[in-house]
């Protein structure tokens, strides 16, 4: 993909791939910017599912305006291509940044109040996230939070987004283990109390270096 050019977005280099796709860095050749451009792989786009929790994950952020939230700019296909164009974030995310014995407690209380911050805005939107975790949370240079990755967000009617589905269907399980609540790793219904769980977690890791809860590999057990 690199040097390709989808739409009006030339890419620069690759910045990541999780479940929902792969993030590369673009340059805006209309607005001469840096975007983040998020692509769906060509073998999920002919699945149903999938294209619809992407379509999702942009509206969701879209419909949130905060400054430690990701900003959408749009979404869009072209050549068959589906994607996201993004704000593009210079800097690491909160695993990258987690030292093996932990963060300072100023720098635990600073990420965590612009998180807290940026859950607010979205539960109050109703819209609850279901996958925070360190690697879905960037840091700035200037240490300014930025909160990614709403492909597998729960919206209620206040989201006023229409058309909205939460395509997680009951019994099973969306997210990281590692990070969720009890109710949702049993695969039951979810509000905004599950994303406050896993920001619990998330301070525990920040403030010992060590994960509050592990995955037995063998198992497949959380302990």
């Amino acid at each position: 993909m690199i040097g390709k050019t989808i739409s009006h977005h030339t890419i620069v280099e690759k910045l990541g791939e999780g479940g929902m796709g792969v993030v590369y860095k673009a340059r805006d050749t209309h607005l001469d910017r840096y975007v983040a451009i998020k692509v769906l792989p060509a073998e999920k786009v002919a699945d149903p599912d999938r294209k619809r929790r992407f379509a999702q994950e942009a509206k969701a952020a879209s419909a949130l305006n905060h400054p430690n939230i990701i900003h959408v700019y749009d979404i869009d296909q072209a050549e068959g291509t589906d994607f996201i164009s993004m704000e593009y974030v210079d800097g690491r995310t909160l695993g990258q940044l987690i030292p093996p014995k932990g963060m300072p407690l100023s720098e635990t209380v600073k990420y965590a109040v612009q998180i807290a911050d940026a859950l607010a805005a979205a539960h109050t939107a109703g819209i609850v996230h279901r996958d925070l975790k360190p690697a879905n949370v960037m840091v700035t240079e200037k240490g300014l939070i930025k909160v990614l990755d709403f492909g597998l967000a729960k919206l209620s009617p206040l989201a006023g987004i229409e058309n909205a589905q939460t395509v997680t269907v009951a019994g099973t399980i969306s997210g990281t283990l590692s990070y969720m609540s009890p109710e949702q790793a049993e695969g039951r219904s979810v509000d905004g109390r599950s994303d406050i769980f896993s920001l619990g977690a998330i301070l525990y890791e920040m403030a010992s270096g060590i994960r509050a809860f592990e995955i037995e590999r063998s198992t497949g057990a959380i302990r």
